[in-house]
This record gives structure tokens, sequence and C-alpha cells, in this order.
């Protein structure tokens, strides 16, 4: 999860996340050069002695410079559709979850079992034990295999809500009378923190998220004792 003062992203738990974190840098280098190479010519032009103030044609300068931004912006649009692509892949999902978004506290139900659903409340300030996350933390975790694909169904049952989880890459929107899909798989077993990330209403802070990845033992343990 995040820490104070952070200036970069969460720390990448999926193999899509990743590939967004290589896409940003990738990206925010092309930015820099492009930054330096104007800075550069801002401060010649105000250094430097005016000779040609004259030139009408300069043929050259501007094949390059009509060119050049149309390599960078290929440069720039190719890795992202690949990653574009790669996040609309389903791929024989291990295990569909379907959430679902209410005023203000999530609902799970894993669509493989008969009987598992549960809902998942923020826990109050007032009731947070030592080392407990103010805000984050919830009365019932989403338990989760870790290395399996897995399919999450988002949906609303009233407004707009947003189910998003920054550490893997997952930032989907929950619409009434439309059911989003997308998947995620976790590299390492941990717990990972996200929010409601659609303004929903007066309690919109107070929609978090914590998705528990563990080993795929550890989770038919959990679903076998909560059936």
């Amino acid at each position: 999860m995040a820490y104070p003062l952070q200036l970069g992203f969460q720390d990448a738990t999926s193999p899509i996340m990743e590939e967004l974190l290589h896409f940003h840098d990738h990206t925010l280098m092309i930015v820099f050069l492009i930054s330096s190479l104007v800075l550069y010519i801002i401060t010649l032009m105000l250094t430097t002695k005016l000779t040609h103030t004259s030139t009408m044609d300069a043929q050259e300068v501007e094949t390059i410079w009509t060119i050049l931004p149309a390599i960078i912006l290929i440069l720039i649009a190719l890795p992202s559709l690949r990653i574009l692509y790669m996040m609309d892949e389903v791929n024989n999902p291990s295990l569909t979850v379907k959430t679902m978004g209410h005023q203000w506290y999530w609902s799970y139900e894993y669509t493989d079992y008969e009987d598992l659903n549960f809902d998942s409340y923020m826990i109050p300030t007032s009731d947070l034990k030592p080392g407990e996350l103010r805000l984050l933390e919830v009365d019932n975790r989403v338990v989760l295999p870790m290395e399996m694909t897995i399919r999450m169904l988002v949906y609303s049952e009233d407004v707009l809500h947003s189910w998003a989880v920054p550490s893997l890459g997952l930032k989907t929107d929950a619409i009434p009378g439309r059911l989003n899909q997308t998947t995620l798989m976790s590299t390492r077993p941990g717990l990972f923190y996200g929010q409601c990330s659609e303004i929903c209403g007066s309690n919109h802070s107070f929609m978090p998220i914590v998705l528990e990845l563990v080993p795929l033992e550890n989770f038919e343990k959990w679903s076998t004792s909560m059936l």
C-alpha cells in the first residue's frame, strides 16, 4: 500500500501492473527528453544573437519536426494498445467473484460455490485494533488464491461506484444495470488495499476494499470454514 510522502506508484503485484509501470517509465522518459529539448531551444533563443531573421524557407527543418513527432506518437501508441488488449483478455479463469457496490459498502459472491457471499463494511475508527489502518480496514476481507486467474464481475445496485485496487492495476466502474468484467492475478501473497474511486455520495470515502491473497491450500481451508 502507499506510504506517506510517496511520489511513485505502489509496488506491482500483478503482471498487468508491472506492464503499466514499465509503460509509465517509458512514456515519462519521452516526455523528459522532449521537455529538455524545448528548454534547450528556448535557452538558445534567449541567449544567442539571431543572425538569420529573414529566413523564409527551411524545408529540411520542417520535414524533421513533422516526422519526428509522428514517430514519437507511434512509440507511445504501440505499447499502450498492447497493454489495453492484455487488460481485456480473460483466459480460462479459475474462480469468479461477483462484486456489488452499495451505498456505502461492498458485497461479494463467490459464484463457484453454492452459498458463499458476504457484505464488507469499513471498520469504524473507534473499533480499530493496534496496527490496523484507519479508513482502510473492513470486517470481511476478500480472500483469493494467489497465482491463479480470477474473474471479477462488478456492478452496482444503486449509484455509480468504482472498484479499484492500485497495486493490482485494477479499476473497474460499477454501473447499475451493467455487468463489467476484469481479471486479476497476484504473483505474491499479502494484503492489498483499495477504495471506491467514483464519487458516489456522502460516504464515498468510507468504502474500502481489502484483498487477502493466500496460497491455494489456505484458500480452500477458508472457503470450507465459510460454508
